[in-house]
């Protein structure tokens, strides 16, 4: 299980590596842009029930940790659904990956 340390935060934001690195890739490509947006997610069962959600910006530290050392393959249309989600009004919602198999 990977880890997002927001703002220096002692709770990490705990995340299996594949969406962690999905992830990486449209959080860190919306900073670059100087685009600050929330990120929300629903608790893993091993915490109070609930949902939080956190905003991001380039002027606050983040820091990707991951337990794996090879990144894995990118989904590029679970990236783009993310995006989707980073640009709207909600921001980014932490969705499951949709894996197309033959039609």
């Amino acid at each position: 299980m990977g880890q997002l340390i927001y703002d220096s935060e002692d709770r990490p934001i705990v995340l299996d590596d594949r969406t962690l690195a999905h992830l990486k890739v449209v959080v860190t490509t919306k900073l670059r842009r100087q685009e600050g947006f929330t990120m929300s997610w629903r608790h893993p069962e091993n915490q109070p029930r609930g949902r939080s959600t956190i905003w991001l910006h380039p002027s606050i530290p983040l820091q990707f940790i991951f337990d794996e050392p090879e990144p894995p393959e990118l989904n590029t249309q679970w990236i783009q659904d993310m995006m989707n989600s980073a640009n709207s009004t909600g921001g980014i919602a932490l969705i499951d990956e949709v894996i197309d198999g033959p039609a």
